[in-house]
């Protein structure tokens, strides 16, 4: 008996440790919450920015993507033109990944601006993003990963060892294995006139703009960029440009803008601003990589026209490799960017639809090789308070 007063005991202690605990987490919720709230209209004047009641935000978005990238080198080919006699032949390559425009479709919830959001594509290259906001009254951090893959790229070659008017059979080139890129983009800003402007009203529809103004801001952004295409079934392409692989690119920029919250009629917001950006950290590392490819076109199946083009692939990349053969960094000089956004919202009850759109460019430069990566989007989103 004795016993089993001990274990009722025990177990009316736990039971209350549990709801204890849980009353803690609460309270804990609760008071995040508070901060949240007490945050998101803290020194702002609420003629011109008001929080709305309902704190939650459930968000469906659409994006139209494209991403491109160009590259171009030059050099020369060095062609055995008859037996132990070799020639230099010049040539210059501009391969170019141009993805279609892509469609995305995905949801983003957060509380008072701090959210989480990813998206999937359903249209066009084969990637997704996923994203991260936390915006304050006179701040904000974004955050994007964006990842996709293309093997079918826009290819021209210009070189005297093609015979004139086969320029375009290259326009049909697919590559074995794609050429995969991720970029990596962080904003930030910060307000000085956060007490009538706000930038969230604009691009996270946590608080809500009822009279126009603007905004002196100063602002942050990174980027990474990876690009590769390092398989030995890239070895053709590989070694036309100049044996680099794989890139890897980082970019720092800090800049002083203008930002102005337009509101002509009741729930109605248009918002623009223009940043110039001086960039500080430009720095990129190559990957080089050797290749049998030279040794490969001199052997005689290479101009073996009796060979069907599915025997001749057959040949080809069942032979042609790669071999790493180190890394090496450059960084290049300050340079001048510039960041612009527009945005539309327009809020009714509980409800808004808004869409806006971004711009952002890297450059890279590698011996006779250089190249340049553009992404941009536009993303249109209908939404709900809850």
């Amino acid at each position: 008996m004795k016993q089993k007063k001990l274990w009722m005991i025990a177990a009316i202690l736990i039971i209350c440790g549990t709801a204890s605990a849980q009353n803690s987490n609460t309270s804990f919720i609760k008071k995040v919450g508070t901060l949240l709230d007490s945050m998101s209209v803290k020194g702002v004047d609420r003629r011109y920015i008001d929080a709305p009641k309902n704190p939650w935000q459930i968000i469906l978005k659409g994006n139209v993507n494209q991403s491109s990238l160009k590259m171009h080198s030059k050099g020369t080919l060095s062609v055995e033109a008859e037996d132990d006699i070799y020639i230099s032949v010049p040539y210059s390559a501009t391969p170019s990944l141009k993805t279609e425009p892509s469609r995305y479709v995905g949801i983003w919830a957060g509380y008072r601006g701090y959210g989480l959001g990813y998206t999937v594509n359903v249209g066009g290259d084969k990637g997704s993003y996923l994203t991260f906001g936390a915006t304050g009254g006179a701040y904000g951090i974004n955050v994007r990963f964006h990842s996709f893959e293309n093997s079918h790229p826009d290819f021209n070659l210009n070189s005297s060892l093609i015979p004139e008017g086969s320029e375009d059979d290259w326009q049909d080139v697919k590559l074995i294995d794609p050429i995969k890129i991720r970029t990596i983009i962080a904003d930030g800003y910060y307000l000085f006139n956060g007490k009538h402007f706000s930038y969230a009203a604009a691009y996270d529809q946590s608080v809500i703009q009822k009279r126009s103004a603007g905004s002196l801001m100063v602002g942050g952004m990174y980027y990474y960029g990876s690009i590769r295409y390092d398989t030995d079934t890239n070895g053709d392409l590989v070694y036309i440009m100049h044996g680099l692989g794989k890139i890897k690119l980082w970019q720092g920029s800090v800049g002083v803008g203008y930002a102005y919250n337009w509101v002509p009629i009741k729930g109605l917001l248009v918002n623009a601003m223009a940043m110039p950006m001086l960039t500080f950290v430009n720095r990129i590392k190559a990957y080089g990589y050797s290749t049998n490819v030279p040794e490969l076109m001199n052997e005689s199946e290479f101009l073996d026209e009796e060979m069907t083009d599915e025997e001749w692939d057959d040949w080809f990349y069942g032979k042609v490799h790669i071999t790493p053969m180190g890394n090496k960094t450059f960084n290049s000089g300050v340079t001048v960017n510039f960041d612009a956004r527009l945005s539309v919202t327009y809020n009714f009850g509980r409800y808004f639809v808004g869409a806006y759109g971004q711009y952002n460019n890297f450059r890279y430069r590698h011996a006779d090789s250089r190249g340049h990566l553009d992404d941009w989007f536009v993303n249109a989103s209908f939404g709900i308070r809850l």
